[in-house]
Parts: structure tokens; C-alpha cells; sequence
């Protein structure tokens, strides 16, 4: 949380587009916080991207849009890549080894209680290349949890693994402070 992969994702997109390489970009059906099959960063850069589901195959996806005359595809990017389930991160990996695009993915480590997402626990297990980009808790410590609170700013420590929000919901904080509660 607010560490910018989605700024990152984005710049990324821009980075390939700028050349003349087309990218595939894509987020969660579910996740509507700005707009349906949209990406968007906090700090207002915004991008339109095709929705997956627990039941999107992602390498057929690529496989048939490669097909296409004048394809110029030359990198897949995902936001929120928690949410991708086992076979879906197989798939992404299979579209790297076999159909030569890099794909991107970016996401958290773990939910509200600490625990890693499916996503997650396969994609930090079988990615070639691991880059963390560093959030910041309120006591200036790197940020490696996020703490789930209420209206009131209270802690929530049980509940539903997917909770879609952004800072109305959640505080990134040092391990420290997510054991203690404090979100600053």
C-alpha cells in the first residue's frame, strides 16, 4: 500500500508505448474503486485495462491477441496481482518461458492479517525477478504490512482476506506498529 506500483505500472506502459510496442494491462474485475477495468494511482495517472476473474486465462488471452495481424505486444503489466489464483500465475509464467513476453506483475505480499495472498505466495516463489518497491510507515521504518482499520481508525484484525479500498481502509506500517495496532 502507497509505495506506487501503480504509478510504476503505468510509467512502465507509457515507457513501451512511447516506442511504439504495444502492452497489455490488466486488473481485477472486482476492484472498483475509481471505474471498472481501469487502473488508476493515487496520484491521479490513469489507464484503461481489460478485467480478470478467478476463471481468466490469461495465456490464451496473449496466445490470440499475438495472432492478430500487426500485433506489436510486447509486454503484459498486472495490477493488484494478489488477487491472481495458482494456475492463473502458471500461466503468466508460461506466457514469459513459451510466447517470450515479459509480463509484470505487481501487487502486496500479504492481506490485513499478515497472511500471503495465492497470488502473492506463487508469484514471490516463481518469478525470475523480484523488485520491491519500498512504502514508508509513519515512523519513517519501510512499511512491510498493512493495517486494516474502520471508520474510527481502529484496527481490524478479522474479516473477509479481500476487503477493495485504499487509504480509507488501510495504513501501511512497520511490523511494529501493525502488532501494536498504531497507525499514526
Amino acid at each position: 500500500m502507497n509505495a506506487g506500483k501503480s504509478t510504476m505500472l503505468l510509467q512502465s506502459s507509457y515507457n513501451y508505448r512511447e516506442r511504439g510496442m504495444d502492452t497489455l494491462l490488466f486488473t481485477p474485475a472486482f476492484d472498483d474503486r475509481y471505474a471498472v477495468g481501469a487502473i488508476t494511482s493515487r496520484i491521479g495517472l490513469a489507464s484503461d485495462a481489460i478485467t480478470f476473474d478467478h476463471n481468466f486465462n490469461f495465456y490464451n488471452y496473449v496466445a490470440e491477441c499475438l495472432q492478430k495481424p500487426n500485433h506489436k505486444i510486447k509486454c503484459v503489466l498486472l495490477d493488484e496481482a494478489q488477487f491472481l489464483t495458482k494456475a492463473q500465475v502458471r500461466q503468466l509464467k508460461d506466457i514469459t518461458d513459451q510466447l517470450k513476453i515479459p509480463v509484470l506483475a505487481y501487487g502486496l505480499r500479504t492481506d490485513y492479517m499478515g497472511e500471503p495472498f495465492e497470488g502473492s505466495k506463487y508469484l514471490l516463489a516463481w518469478a525470475e525477478n523480484l523488485v520491491e518497491i519500498k512504502a514508508i510507515c509513519h515512523c519513517g521504518r519501510k512499511a512491510t504490512m498493512n493495517l486494516r482499520i474502520d471508520e474510527q481508525g481502529n484496527p481490524i484484525r478479522s474479516g473477509e482476506q479481500v476487503v477493495i479500498g485504499g487509504n480509507d481502509k488501510f495504513v501501511a506500517t512497520c511490523y511494529q506498529h501493525f502488532q501494536e495496532g498504531a497507525k499514526g
